[in-house]
């Protein structure tokens, strides 16, 4: 018989941050596309392509070595969606479901090509230091930025400001890790919630809030300068 304070510890609770996100349930939306699409509704087809394919170029991108790969295993990925939608029961989003299909081409075709992104190695690169880098007050308490980086009208200024502004955020973007490029373009390029990016990439929601905020901090480390030259 075990000891009291090894009973204690085996009976402890696991914090909700540190378990596995709950699937999202799809969505009677989800639903009535799948069955448009298995009736050979080809416009259907088409919008789902057209609303998630760049961002799953850029997702599989965080795999593999090269953009014309990473077009590969996205194509890969919507054939393996045809040939599986009739199995899909529901339990996921579509979105969710259609994203752990690519993650896990994307991560098989890495390997092939010598590349791996192990999702649980949190802080092996040295560009994913502990250190937030700007001010934690920059965000509000959903972690979303506090006050938007550009602000304004339609005027031509502010419009061409925001262009350049988005010149430079793609670039930001591109200098991010493969790990924090991932997660910032799964939850403010895709959408996604973070339960699910948690399903999609299978980490706890404690690990993906540290990604995501290192992953906003940086990019806004890197625009800052920019924006108070421009205000200067």
């Amino acid at each position: 018989m075990g000891s009291p304070d090894k009973r204690h510890r085996t009976q402890q609770a696991t914090p909700e941050s540190e378990k596995p996100a709950k699937p999202v349930s799809a969505s009677a939306e989800d639903m009535l596309l799948v069955q448009n699409i298995l009736s050979r509704d080809e416009s259907a087809m088409l919008a789902l392509v057209r609303r998630h394919h760049a961002v799953m170029v850029r997702v599989a991108q965080a795999f593999v070595p090269s953009p014309a790969i990473a077009e590969e295993v996205a194509q890969e990925t919507w054939l393996a969606v045809l040939e599986g939608l009739s199995r899909f029961e529901g339990r996921s989003s579509l979105r969710t479901w259609l994203f752990q299909i690519l993650v896990n081409r994307a991560r098989t075709r890495g390997s092939r090509e010598m590349r791996s992104l192990p999702m649980s190695s949190l802080g092996a690169a040295d560009d994913e230091g502990t250190a937030p880098a700007v001010d934690a007050d920059r965000f509000a308490a959903g972690g979303a930025w506090a006050r938007p980086p550009v602000e304004g009208g339609d005027d031509p200024e502010s419009v061409a400001l925001r262009g350049e502004l988005r010149a430079r955020l793609v670039s930001a973007m591109e200098a991010l890790s493969p790990r924090l490029k991932l997660v910032v373009t799964l939850r403010d390029v895709s959408g996604m919630s973070t339960e699910e990016v948690c399903n999609v990439l299978g980490i706890t929601e404690t690990h993906q809030r540290v990604l995501l905020h290192r992953a906003r901090s940086k990019l806004r480390a890197a625009l800052e300068p920019y924006l108070e030259r421009r205000s200067s």
